[in-house]
């Protein structure tokens, strides 16, 4: 699994339409074999900026499987207009750290 991190950053007069459009681009996007999960946040100290955190089952299946499908195309049809916004868009790996 790798979980890809996305950081918007979104005017007041665009918010309330960016998060409608996310809304709707979610259901496509959980619809992927190759999407895990999937959350949108919004910073309560600069209420600007925007966390999409999405897992995957790989990097590939995201960049080359996903990317390739129609589910892919219909989400992108709703968050399209925000691609100029994106501050970061990376994939992590989670590390397992444990006390010891």
């Amino acid at each position: 699994m790798i979980v890809e991190y996305l950081r918007y950053t979104i005017a007041e007069s665009q918010q309330a339409d960016f998060i409608k459009s996310y809304h709707k681009a979610a259901g496509f996007l959980l619809e992927s074999t190759y999407c895990l999960s999937y959350e949108c946040c919004q910073c309560e100290e600069d209420r600007s900026q925007f966390i999409v955190r999405i897992e995957w089952t790989s990097p590939e299946d995201h960049l080359q499987k996903f990317r390739k499908s129609a589910e892919f195309r219909k989400f992108f049809s709703h968050i399209k207009a925000y691609i100029d916004d994106i501050d970061e868009m990376r994939h992590y790996r989670q590390l397992e750290l444990r006390p010891g």
